[in-house]
């Protein structure tokens, strides 16, 4: 596998066409060489007269170095999601859907849109470890756009209506670790509760600012500090600066988040704030874990998103 791209140049050079792109797809697919995934067969032939596809040897059946994967069945060339993915995993805010039509010459924002929010399905790998230790754990709310909203500039922003998010803030040696972001039905006990359960380790002390509904949360410590008349920012600071961060960029990249693909949007921000000290590092991250995921479709990717 090639040495990780520092700059567009190196990324030019690394991965200047589809071959190199499959190269890479099948290193990171295969890293102990090609297995059948319905045999597990280890000899197989690279087809002539179809793209990047091999025939296991065992039972015959045909693979693609893209099958099952987020860019399965996609009419996109390779080099395509691959500037995506690097543009998505590096660029130190993310990218909107509608500048990156314009960067990668896309000819829809429909397929814009789709490729970043299949990338973004990639963005959570399937057996991440929750969060550990000292956590400090804290609730927000921020502005939804409305679907009359355009997807950049304008007003972009809609004042009606909040949409309620809880946080999770790993702490070490006095700084912020991993973090974990959800949107949440209330403030009630059942919200947050479900909300710890899901993101933080059996064992964690949980610090909060006291607020009732944390009370008697399962698997956890709580350690609250009422906040009283001290700045909750005092008591909780890494968890309002997570918030903080968060707010700026929804409002400077996509001028305010939808409602209905809330969570995936937090997907990415936790990705790239995860990865904020080995940011060129995260492009193979994404990839490597998009080789791992089940495809999703666009009409599977526009359906309302469910709430913790």
């Amino acid at each position: 596998m090639i040495d990780f791209p520092r700059s567009l140049i190196e990324f030019q050079h690394g991965f200047p066409d589809e071959c190199a792109c499959a190269a890479y797809l099948a290193d990171a697919r295969w890293p102990d060489g090609f297995r059948c995934p319905d045999c597990g067969h280890d000899k197989s032939w690279e087809l002539s007269t179809k793209a990047f596809t091999r025939e296991c040897a065992g039972c015959g059946k045909q693979t693609s170095v893209t099958a099952g994967t987020v860019m399965h069945g996609s009419k996109l060339p390779l080099t395509v999601w691959f500037w995506a993915a690097y543009l998505m995993a590096t660029h130190s805010n993310g990218i909107a859907a509608l500048q990156l039509q314009k960067q990668l010459g896309l000819g829809s924002y429909k397929s814009a849109w789709l490729l970043c929010a299949k990338l973004r399905q990639a963005m959570v790998a399937p057996h991440r470890s929750p969060l550990a230790g000292l956590v400090e754990i804290d609730e927000t709310v921020i502005p939804h756009r409305t679907k009359a909203d355009p997807p950049a500039g304008g007003q972009g922003r809609s004042a009606d209506g909040k949409m309620l998010i809880a946080g999770a803030v790993e702490v070490h040696d006095g700084g912020p670790g991993r973090v974990r972001l959800a949107p949440i039905a209330d403030f009630s006990a059942a919200s947050l509760h479900a909300f710890i359960k899901a993101n933080v380790e059996a064992g964690a002390t949980a610090k909060t600012d006291g607020w009732s509904s944390y009370t008697g949360a399962p698997g956890v410590t709580h350690d609250p500090h009422v906040v009283g008349p001290m700045a909750a920012h005092v008591v909780l600071p890494w968890a309002h600066r997570l918030f903080a961060n968060l707010k700026a960029w929804a409002l400077g990249v996509y001028h305010g988040l939808r409602e209905k693909h809330l969570q995936s949007y937090l997907d990415e921000f936790v990705f790239r704030f995860n990865r904020r000290r080995t940011r060129h590092a995260a492009f193979r991250s994404l990839l490597g874990i998009a080789v791992v995921l089940k495809h999703v479709t666009y009409n599977m990717l526009i359906q309302p998103e469910a709430h913790v």
